[in-house]
């Protein structure tokens, strides 16, 4: 069973305490990758790298950076990737991304990549990266139909990706219909489901707005009537992402994307109820917490 973990930057002192003892917490359970988010107009784009760089210096772990088309040109975005590959990073989350703040719709930039499918060939040139790219089992918003998010997927996997995460979802036979979808297309490349476990439900309906997921009305009633009982909340929210693994499980998933939204505790639980285990803890260490091994 193969996992990876997604985090952002943090915007001050206290979340990057707790994004850092997330960090700490998961590394045991030996990701593929963690990738870190770049935010909508390259805002994040500093501590994005900050981030990153801290992961590939102080962790065993292999840091995979968001890189979008928006706010900056090729030339800018070319060498943002040179950086990253002489500072041992080797994988790379590349995106389309959305419109900065304040526009309703996605312009390319004049001089940069138009579209996820330029942004990976572009990238290929660099270096040969490992690169993940973004699927939309429930199909992306603004596309025009089903049929040409489809081909848009094939060209950024045609043009050097190695795999496609998808947005989350909990309509689990929305993603089993759209990787049945890519197989008959051809798609050969792993389509790897995006897990978000529910921390905040509110939080999740205004995601799921922005990016076209559905919330099943079972999942809307599971949470009914819980808005003042955080503890309930997440054993819920535990049952809830545990199925939806162990369902996908069943069905031959053998590699998941987990959106912690900085949090480790619940992503820790569903790994657990997955199979994927820290490894042990040394004989030495054993013995100084008094545990005969």
């Amino acid at each position: 069973m193969k996992v990876s973990f997604e985090f952002f930057p943090p915007g001050d002192a206290a979340m990057e305490a707790t994004l850092w003892g997330s960090v700490q917490r998961l590394a045991p359970l030996a990701p593929h990758f963690v990738s870190v988010t770049y935010g909508a107009d390259g805002s994040t784009r500093a501590r994005t790298h900050q981030l990153v760089t801290r992961i590939q210096r102080e962790t065993a772990l292999a840091g995979a950076p968001h890189l979008t088309c928006v706010g900056a040109s090729r030339g800018e975005i070319l060498d943002i990737a040179r950086q990253y590959w002489d500072q041992g990073v080797r994988h790379i989350v590349a995106l389309r991304g959305d419109p900065p703040q304040g526009s309703d719709r996605y312009q390319p930039h004049p001089d940069g990549f138009a579209y996820a499918a330029d942004l990976v060939a572009g990238l290929k040139t660099v270096a040969d990266f490992e690169i993940s790219v973004a699927a939309y089992p429930e199909v992306h918003p603004e596309a025009p139909s089903p049929q040409s998010d489809l081909e848009n997927l094939r060209r950024k996997l045609d043009a050097g990706a190695t795999r496609a995460i998808t947005q989350f979802f909990y309509d689990i036979g929305a993603f089993l219909r759209f990787r049945d979808r890519c197989t008959a297309a051809g798609i050969e490349s792993p389509i790897v489901p995006g897990i978000l476990p529910i921390t905040r439900f509110p939080q999740v309906l205004r995601i799921a707005a922005r990016c076209g997921a559905s919330i099943p009305g079972w999942l809307q009633e599971r949470f009914h009537g819980l808005d003042e009982d955080p503890e309930t909340r997440r054993l819920i929210a535990a049952s809830v992402a545990i199925d939806q693994v162990q369902m996908l499980q069943r069905h031959g998933v053998r590699e998941f994307h987990f959106y912690t939204l900085n949090r480790a505790e619940l992503t820790y639980a569903i790994c657990h109820a997955l199979g994927v285990r820290a490894a042990s803890q040394p004989r030495a260490e054993l013995e100084t917490m008094g545990v005969s091994a």
